[in-house]
């Protein structure tokens, strides 16, 4: 239950020197400030609607993003959230690591009914399963089973049935 990333690997510099050689500059400008508006918008329906439009994010009805959300700058389209989930305030969720050798992507997948506390960081090529819970602060560095209760950093499985 690992993360599930492709490895691109660099010769020269570290990868984020390279970045403009991997994403184009007006993409990232132009998720930037969608993400920048969404990020701070109180209106969770015209919030979905604005990372479904201009992200191309996949995300299901009722989900809620909270205040201060972070989504990856670089890839977006690769976030799939279900329906009826909570991303808590101020997480950040990434599909791309930018590293000295070498950077890699990986898709997020969150499964419906998902909760996300606070100030949680996801990394990329997880999937966290449905009806999971995510402890607020928590570093999410490998796949969560569904309707696990999961927290801390390094993450740890507290519970695999939500509700004892």
């Amino acid at each position: 239950m690992g993360r599930k990333t492709t490895r691109y690997p660099v010769k020269t510099a570290n990868s984020l020197w390279h970045v403009y050689k991997t994403i184009p500059f007006w993409k990232v400008m132009k998720n930037f400030i969608f993400i920048q508006l969404g990020r701070y918008i109180p209106i969770l329906p015209l919030k979905a609607w604005l990372y479904r439009t201009f992200l191309r994010m996949d995300i299901g009805d009722q989900t809620a993003f909270a205040l201060m959300v972070m989504l990856d700058i670089m890839y977006p389209e690769r976030i799939r959230v279900g329906r009826n989930c909570v991303i808590g305030y101020n997480t950040t969720i990434l599909v791309h690591e930018y590293l000295i050798t070498e950077y890699r992507l990986g898709d997020v997948v969150i499964g419906n009914n998902v909760m996300i506390g606070a100030n949680s960081t996801i990394l990329p090529g997880v999937t966290i399963g449905d009806d999971a819970i995510v402890s607020a602060g928590t570093l999410v560095h490998k796949d969560v089973p569904a309707g696990a209760f999961v927290g801390g950093n390094p993450m740890q499985i507290i519970s695999l049935n939500k509700n004892e």
